[in-house]
């Protein structure tokens, strides 16, 4: 094409974005103006209406976030259709709602993905677009099917991988390969394995994958939402922009820390004891902690009822305990059962001694009358409370957690490890966490505040129909025919609805609060480092079985995390996962992968290490310094780093100034990484190596290397400096 084509083409271009931002405006103010209406609106019910505010705020979003790159590309078809591609879909309303842009998940854009030049899927020409704000700056063009043209031309994809890093991972959606699209849109619906090494995109193209399902399922998805698990809180931080730039915001963000509602942990375990706590072996500790809190008085207990002495002894507890296990209820729910039977003997031995000289067994009804006023008087005596909270205490998880921890007696009574114990009970861990989210099940509610709850709920539906009563009350003295009445638009319910407070809460902060919430789809990310124990929470929390689980086998560093994928999901989904693997790296440059490809092979020679898509032409270095040359090597690297666009971390022990853990930048990248001491990184015990791995790779542009001791013998391949000045 010539530069004047070219020109005259980029007008052509641009006119078209800028009428479809145009569109854009439009729909924007059209569902603006239904959502104020929507919150004025008085038909319907009160839930309906929350439902149609909550959903034309939903569509605001989407619209909001669509002006940055709406529309990135077009395709020309071999019969000279054309199709634009973008975000979001627009349709010609005047005529019959014919698409002017196609969102990029829908089924007429995959080859915008995939078409190659050997298979060019129907398409002459992809057109990719480079804009900035709403202004398409260039274009570039791919003419497909061609018989030389075996590869999509990756301009596009090398000029994303080769820009500078900002606070937080970018969509791709302008830039997905073929690879990554298959992926994306695999129709399975249980559980999708996407592995790959470092830098392969398996987090982004789980999180476009999710995208993907809310498009094609939203009725089924978008009421329970998607639950994103990642290994910790700059992780969630660094992904988190990628589905609401791509207008989706029903999503959960968590960690393992935070399966609990109300607690936000990160503080870990020793290897030992995480090992210990990740096993699926701890459920009989818990089970027996649980009955361990469950027991039969040493001395009988006394209890005062209707003027004579009453007394709970063992053998009465233990029928009364037997009794409620065998129900099969919670903990706290077969209290009840617990308390009827020790109630009944209490009653049966006081009634003969209290209506000795007057009440005969042949008087049933005076029997009846006195039990029923004996049970009422046990209820209300704070010393039969007392008595049953010594021997069927009503738990919470972390009350029991917390006195299992901080007793070496209970921790022998529950046949757990000592390793176990902890001065400081409620010192809460990760790995704690399901543990605590196991114990609400074996626990269950107290039926107690279920009952209040219900009470409440009646008492509020009593009083709305009473306020209804008063209203019909006044309608003999009004002309039927002139005057619409209460009856005819509410009901008591209904009412009472509007009498209490109403939920209007957004789905996120809805199912974050709630333990029992569960959802349609959850993405588990490095799932390689979740425990057995990990991943009954999250069973429990998707009933459906929908996952999209991203990893590396190879980068597992806790002892409870997984050895293999198929010893994870079996005993879940038997048959029904399916296995995708990445093999290109787009973060890393072909300099540095070969680097960590050679520790790679040290601590896992069978895995084959992810091929660069790209090289940046830095050679990674190292330089070897004293304990006091130290500090200021590690300052000259930063102060050299800030002067760049970009950004820069340094990774190595924690007694390092500065310096961050390995495992905390797991699944994120810099434009430039320094590693500290890696000789210490590998010695600090057996999945050092893999700490190490990953340290190297979170580099997209330039990796330098300081070490005190000997350089390990796997790194060999770094150009070795012998002064770090103007090398950073």
């Amino acid at each position: 094409m010539s530069t004047q084509g070219y020109e005259e083409e980029l007008r052509s271009e641009r006119a078209y974005v800028a009428d479809l931002h145009r569109r854009l405006d439009v729909e924007r103010a059209r569902v603006k103006a239904r959502y104020e209406a929507a919150l004025r609106g008085t038909g319907g019910t009160a839930l309906e209406r929350d439902d149609e505010v909550r959903a034309l705020a939903k569509d605001a979003k989407r619209l909001a976030v669509a002006d940055n790159g709406l529309c990135f590309g077009r395709l020309d078809s071999v019969t000279g259709e054309r199709s634009y591609i973008g975000r979001i879909g627009l349709f010609d309303e005047e005529r019959d709602y014919e698409p002017v842009l196609l969102d990029w998940r829908a089924p007429a854009s995959r080859p915008f993905y995939v078409a190659t030049g050997a298979n060019p899927e129907n398409m002459r020409r992809r057109r990719q677009f480079h804009t900035r704000g709403r202004q398409v700056v260039e274009f570039t063009d791919e003419v497909l099917g061609r018989p030389d043209g075996a590869q999509r031309g990756d301009a596009a994809l090398l000029a994303a991988v080769n820009a500078p890093r900002g606070e937080g991972m970018r969509d791709i959606v302008a830039t997905i390969q073929a690879e990554q699209d298959e992926i994306i849109r695999l129709d399975h619906p249980g559980v999708l394995v996407i592995e790959g090494g470092p830098g392969t995109g398996k987090t982004v193209v789980a999180l476009h994958r999710v995208a993907y399902l809310l498009y094609t399922q939203r009725e089924r998805m978008e009421r329970h939402g998607v639950l994103v698990v990642g290994p910790n809180p700059a992780f969630l931080n660094h992904i988190g922009r990628v589905l609401p730039s791509l207008g989706e915001s029903d999503v959960v963000f968590t960690t393992p820390g935070g399966f609990v509602p109300g607690l936000r942990v990160t503080a870990e375990d020793a290897p030992e004891v995480a090992r210990l706590k990740g096993s699926l072996k701890i459920l009989d500790v818990l089970k027996a902690a649980v009955a361990d809190r469950q027991r039969l008085p040493e001395e009988p207990l006394t209890v005062e009822l209707g003027g004579v002495r009453g007394r709970i002894d063992a053998e009465t507890a233990q029928w009364a305990r037997e009794e409620a296990r065998a129900g099969g209820l919670p903990h706290n729910e077969a209290r009840a059962v617990f308390a009827e039977i020790v109630t009944y003997v209490l009653t049966e031995r006081a009634i003969p001694r209290i209506g000795k000289d007057w009440l005969s067994r042949s008087d049933r009804e005076s029997w009846e009358r006195l039990r029923a006023d004996l049970v009422k008087e046990l209820a209300q005596d704070e010393a039969f409370t007392a008595a049953l909270d010594e021997l069927w205490p009503v738990l919470t998880p972390r009350q029991l957690l917390s006195s299992l921890y901080t007793s070496p007696e209970r921790l022998r009574a529950a046949g757990a490890d000592q390793a176990l114990w902890r001065a400081d009970g409620e010192a809460w861990t990760v790995s704690d966490m399901p543990l605590l989210d196991e114990l609400v099940d074996l626990l269950g509610r107290d039926k107690a505040d279920d009952r209040a709850a219900e009470r409440a709920r009646k008492a509020e539906t009593e009083f709305a129909a009473g306020v209804l009563d008063s209203l019909v009350s006044r309608q003999d003295s009004m002309d039927d025919e002139d005057h619409l009445f209460a009856t005819d638009l509410l009901y008591a319910e209904d009412l009472a609805d509007r009498v209490m407070e109403r939920d209007t809460r957004e789905l996120v902060e809805r199912a974050s609060a709630d333990r029992d919430w569960t959802y349609r789809h959850v993405v588990v990310d490095e799932a390689q480092e979740l425990s057995e124990m990990d991943w009954r929470v999250l069973m429990r929390r998707c009933p459906g079985r929908s996952f999209t689980v991203v990893g590396d086998l190879a980068q597992r560093r806790s002892p409870a995390g997984a050895t293999s994928w198929d010893s994870v999901l079996e005993p879940y989904v038997p048959g029904r996962w399916v296995y995708r693997s990445l093999t290109v790296n787009y973060r890393t440059p072909a300099e540095i992968m070969a680097v960590a490809a050679a520790v790679l092979a040290e601590f896992a020679p069978d895995v084959a290490p992810p091929e660069s898509v790209r090289a940046c032409g830095v050679r990674p270095w190292s330089r070897q310094v004293t304990e006091d040359e130290l500090p200021a090597a590690v300052e000259e690297f930063v102060r050299a780093e800030a002067g760049r666009e970009g950004t820069s971390v340094v990774i190595g022990p924690p007694d390092v100034p500065g310096a961050v853990a390995a495992s905390e930048t797991k699944g994120l990248e810099f434009d430039a990484v320094l590693v500290v001491e890696p000789e210490r990184i590998i010695a600090d015990g057996p999945r050092g190596a893999a700490e190490l791995y990953v340290a190297l790779t979170r580099a997209t542009q330039r990796l330098g290397v300081l070490h005190r001791g000997p350089l390990p013998a796997a790194l060999s391949g770094l150009v070795e400096l012998g002064t770090l000045a103007g090398r950073a």
